[in-house]
């Protein structure tokens, strides 16, 4: 065990920590102020009332009016929501779908599920680097094309897309033919480290959630521009404007209005200095460990990723001796962790199967000091220089 402290936690792409002032402000609502805010009497409008100043905080540095943010249940319910819901309300008009090879599952499987009942999707590839060519999107563009839906920052390797590029080229679009296609992005690791300002992003649609900027996990929003027509996912009473049906968690909706207050108050001096981190950890990777290959764009990359595939060597066996170390990072998105099969993302942007198995990722976060990516950087030069030592795949 490392003698920093009891832990080293380097997955905060995964999930982060409550932080406590969140906590402090979402503990009434637990037991106090337990009110239905569908109710019409005091007790359960002052539910409604957290709730409502709730969605103004967040539309506020969203840059899109109150009635604009649907409270969701995840990051993944919102990407239904958003997919699913515009697709079926513009069935008439057109089935095509654009999205990137490289986006979450929640946008892969969704779109998986709507081309087996009807809808035809483009799944565009990226350049080595992660990146997409404009060019390639202009391409896939067809006259019944409805939706596009690319992701922000990629969870895995970090790697930011140009949206307000992408958004201002779709807005082209629609000024000369239509109202469509529209224009969904998942912004889930791009919150608190990047502009989500949905006007200066050119963007109809944006998926996030509270559990990756030090709020609760369980609640999640989409932003929909208005005007966009939509047929909700969840059928009920007519809480989110009718747009998700089921009592609001209230709590929970209480502490990702403060979430995000926190994390936008501090984005400029906090990305700053993961940034540092982020390349002290790559540069002493590289220097120390012969054979690794940094996945991803190396400057146009979230502040806290660092992605890195190591040859000859598992990364599942990496992450397990890392662990014995007391530190925790991942070999790609938390969400597909215990299949055997590598990373569709790294796969998708070139890496040769064989290495694509021994990739690790590292993301950074608030309690990440120095001290730790020093300490990480020396356990991983001695980790792989075991397992390369009796590995016959890198003899």
């Amino acid at each position: 065990m490392n003698s920093l402290k009891k832990f080293i936690y380097m997955d905060y792409a995964a999930t982060t920590p409550l932080k406590k002032e969140v906590l402090e402000k979402m503990l009434p609502f637990f037991v106090e102020k337990f009110g239905n805010p569908s109710t019409i009497y005091e007790f359960g409008q002052e539910s409604r009332r957290a709730i409502d100043g709730s969605r103004r905080d967040i539309s506020d540095f969203l840059g899109c009016a109150p009635k604009e943010v649907i409270f969701t249940g995840s990051g993944t319910e919102s990407v239904n929501l958003a997919l699913r819901g515009v697709v079926e309300a513009y069935k008439d008009t057109g089935k095509h779908i654009v999205t990137l090879k490289t986006e979450h599952q929640a946008v892969l499987h969704t779109c998986e599920y709507l081309e087996k009942n009807g809808y035809t999707v483009t799944y565009l590839d990226v350049e080595k680097d992660g990146l997409l060519n404009l060019e390639k999107l202009k391409s896939a563009i067809r006259p019944d094309t409805i939706l596009v839906s690319i992701m922000y920052a990629n969870n895995e390797i970090g790697v930011i897309q140009d949206i307000q590029k992408i958004g201002e080229f779709l807005e082209e679009i629609r000024k000369k033919d239509s109202l469509l296609p529209l224009f969904h992005t998942d912004a889930c690791q791009a919150v608190g480290f990047l502009d989500v300002n949905v006007r200066n992003l050119k963007v109809d649609l944006m998926s996030f959630n509270a559990g990756k900027i030090y709020g609760p996990k369980g609640v999640g929003a989409l932003c929909i521009k208005k005007g966009v027509r939509m047929i909700p996912q969840i059928q009920g009473g007519g809480q989110e404007y009718r747009m998700r049906a089921g009592t609001e968690n209230v709590a929970a909706i209480v502490g990702m209005g403060e979430a995000l207050k926190l994390v936008m108050a501090e984005k400029d001096t906090e990305c700053a200095r993961l940034k540092q981190l982020r390349d002290l950890l790559i540069e002493g990777i590289e220097k120390n460990i012969p054979k690794v290959y940094l996945n991803g764009h190396r400057t146009k990359r979230l502040p806290n990723n660092v992605n890195f595939s190591f040859e000859g060597i598992e990364g599942e066996t990496i992450l397990l001796r890392l662990d014995m170390e007391g530190i925790c990072v991942s070999s790609g998105s938390a969400c597909t962790s215990g299949t055997v099969d590598p990373s569709h993302v790294l796969l998708s942007i070139g890496v040769p199967y064989e290495i694509a198995h021994g990739s690790v990722r590292f993301s950074l976060g608030k309690d990440t000091t120095r001290e730790e990516v020093i300490f990480v950087i020396e356990k991983m030069k001695e980790v792989v220089a075991d397992m390369r030592s009796i590995s016959p795949l890198y003899q």
